[in-house]
């Protein structure tokens, strides 16, 4: 496909080098993408200035499943889902916002996927080459440890969906909306907002279905605990304490 076709259903808006990015300081970076948190000012200021920006609307393909390999992508803003290709069935995986990171795996493990990356807000995304990242991997020895570790708690988010797996449906539920609250959450005075997202997303997520998460959704909105603004696409959690013990964290 060529950069300027943009006729294509997958085409996203830009792809160039980041002014943005590049003037951003080393420190507002590390604060934004915790993987970068222990790693050294020269191995930012490398990484930043070879950054490329992307910017998709919602519901554009940011990452087909031939793709995989070629880069890793960190999201500056907005929301995606991660979703799995069973023929014609489609099933969201993960939920990711600003401040994570995918595309990692893909880069040491060379396996074809049957996976692909999606908008689910208009979102913007920087990209480093999978060369280029794994250059600065062995570099930086402070990052590839943190990288470890961030790997390492990705399992274990794993491991809790599956220990999960026989809870009530509205302790799944709590637990999801807890670990989106969590990692992308943003403090308002409404309590903490996050991207509504779609409930057969929502569902998948949980490994619940559409139908459950519908009522269970209602029932929260009914006792106050949850609220959502259709027209900025926001749900706010007014009562993340209460949510958290239902979830069984409390």
């Amino acid at each position: 496909m060529k950069q300027s076709d943009c006729s294509h259903r997958y085409c996203h808006l830009s792809s160039r080098p980041y002014p943005e990015i590049s003037r951003m300081q080393t420190e507002a970076f590390s604060e934004l993408f915790p993987l970068f948190s222990a790693a050294s000012p020269e191995t930012l200021e490398w990484l930043l200035s070879v950054a490329d920006e992307h910017e998709y609307p919602a519901n554009r393909a940011v990452l087909m499943e031939d793709a995989w390999g070629n880069a890793v992508y960190f999201v500056l803003s907005g929301w995606v889902k991660v979703r799995r290709l069973y023929g014609e069935n489609v099933v969201t995986l993960a939920i990711l916002g600003k401040g994570d990171f995918f595309g990692e795996m893909a880069i040491l493990d060379e396996s074809p996927r049957s996976t692909d990356v999606i908008a689910l807000s208009p979102v913007q995304l920087v990209s480093v080459s999978a060369q280029r990242f794994i250059q600065t991997l062995f570099k930086d020895g402070q990052l590839h440890h943190r990288m470890l570790q961030l790997m390492v708690r990705r399992l274990r988010q794993t491991n809790l969906r599956f220990q999960l797996r026989h809870r009530p449906p509205a302790v799944k539920l709590a637990n999801t909306l807890v670990s989106l609250a969590e990692n992308y959450g943003q403090p308002t005075d409404k309590g903490t907002e996050i991207y509504n997202i779609p409930v057969k997303d929502l569902a998948d997520v949980t490994d619940i279905g559409v139908e459950e998460t519908t009522k269970i959704i209602e029932k929260l909105q009914s006792k106050g605990w949850v609220r959502i603004d259709p027209a900025r696409q926001t749900m706010h959690l007014l009562s993340l304490k209460q949510l958290t013990q239902l979830a069984g964290h409390g």
